[in-house]
């Protein structure tokens, strides 16, 4: 079974058993709904879940989530926590809107303008007001792109390509 990145877990709060967590979501708020279960990983790249986790409770905290887990409520017992990822199963991906993507269905994506291959999206960079996709081009520093309208033309998941129109000044 896939697993998706969710959240992760940068430092715990308080003795309850509090986690800080960075969100790697677009729908925190259904991911850290009470009652939904998680896996957690020892970190992004690991493909074995180390143990299920049920969310008690979440809340929006200076720009990441405070996260109470079931049946963890001290400081100690969440302590060894810190530094993991939150994960989801691959049947817990909700459908998306015409136009909207998953991460992990941009990234590794064939990037073309006018028919010549730019190279390749190897990640997903989400800090500003919009995404910015970072292409890997051979030979090249790696191209930033905006996520916008008139940069990102088309993506097409069949065909495993993205068309772009590159802004002048950027390349």
């Amino acid at each position: 079974m896939n697993y998706y990145n969710v959240a992760k877990i940068v430092n715990t709060r308080g003795l309850r058993g509090e986690l800080k967590v960075i969100a790697y979501t677009d729908f925190p708020e259904e991911r850290f709904q009470a009652g939904t279960e998680l896996q957690l990983f020892k970190d992004a790249n690991a493909t074995t879940p180390t143990q299920a986790v049920t969310v008690q409770s979440a809340k929006p905290f200076k720009g990441m989530w405070l996260i109470q887990l079931a049946g963890l409520d001290s400081i100690n017992e969440v302590e060894k926590f810190k530094g993991m990822m939150l994960k989801i199963a691959e049947d817990q991906l909700q459908e998306l809107a015409d136009g909207e993507f998953y991460q992990h269905e941009i990234i590794g994506l064939t990037v073309i303008e006018d028919g010549q291959t730019l190279g390749k999206v190897k990640e997903i960079l989400s800090y500003g007001p919009n995404d910015v996709w970072v292409v890997e081009r051979p030979g090249k520093k790696d191209l930033l792109l905006p996520y916008l309208n008139d940069v990102v033309l088309r993506v097409d998941l069949d065909k495993s390509i993205v068309e772009v129109a590159v802004p002048e000044g950027l390349d």
